[in-house]
């Protein structure tokens, strides 16, 4: 977490949120609902450890980004949430509202309002899928 400022979700992952519900959990991620929920479902999955954005994902973070992907599947399928229907996805930097990394999980999208999606439209300049992401990353550069 920055020294600077303090992190809203690095605060939940610590417990000092506790008006969050916490859906699911595991050593690596968090996964709670949207405060600002797009449709009836909106999920938001975290690294655990802090890092700011899908920018500063490389290829040591594959398997981070498909483990958030899955569990968030596996949450709304335990919800019984048609999983032909749902939006996966990041905003993309400088659009994003929380500088710490986090995948959106909104479904239906066939419930999703016109501004809603807008915002979640994959493939735009602010909000791209997983698979989109995995596709861009880059070697880590160790020191």
């Amino acid at each position: 977490m920055s020294n600077t400022k303090p992190c809203i979700f690095c605060d939940i992952v610590a417990g000092k949120s506790p008006d969050t519900v916490i859906e699911f959990s595991n050593e690596h991620i968090i996964i709670f609902n949207d405060i600002r929920p797009a449709s009836d479902y909106h999920y938001l999955a975290v690294p655990k450890n802090h890092m700011q954005n899908v920018r500063e994902c490389t290829l040591d973070d594959k398997d981070l980004i498909i483990e958030m992907q899955n569990e968030l599947r596996n949450l709304l399928s335990v919800k019984n949430v048609n999983l032909d229907d749902v939006s996966y996805g990041f905003h993309w930097p400088p659009f994003t509202s929380i500088d710490h990394l986090h995948m959106h999980a909104i479904a239906p999208v066939s419930k999703m309002g016109f501004v809603q999606r807008l915002v979640f439209k994959p493939i735009n300049m602010w909000y791209c899928t997983p698979e989109y992401v995995l596709s861009k990353l880059k070697p880590a550069t160790h020191t």
